[in-house]
């Protein structure tokens, strides 16, 4: 989810720092974050399904990332849709 968010430039350079115990994750915010979320539980999305998702959970068609999980890995809708694939919903931010 945070690589996808790095990817998109909302967030800067990521450090793990490992203490020996459930570990910390650094991030570097740059500012461009408005709202992030989750959603639990992870459903199915359809490639159909895909845009009535994104305008009930983005702000406007231009704005923002629906991240799924799919067969390729971790990515956002707009490349679900490019791959011609369907995953589960992890979350979205704009």
């Amino acid at each position: 989810f945070l690589q996808v968010m790095q990817k998109h430039g909302y967030i800067g350079d990521l450090e793990i720092v490992d203490d020996h115990r459930a570990g910390k994750v650094v991030v570097d915010l740059v500012g461009r974050i408005n709202k992030c979320g989750v959603i639990s539980p992870r459903f199915d999305v359809a490639l159909g399904d895909m845009e009535q998702l994104a305008s009930n959970l983005l702000p406007s068609r231009q704005f923002g990332h629906v991240v799924l999980t799919t067969p390729y890995g971790i990515m956002d809708h707009e490349e679900a849709r490019r791959k011609n694939t369907g995953g589960k919903i992890v979350g979205f931010f704009f």
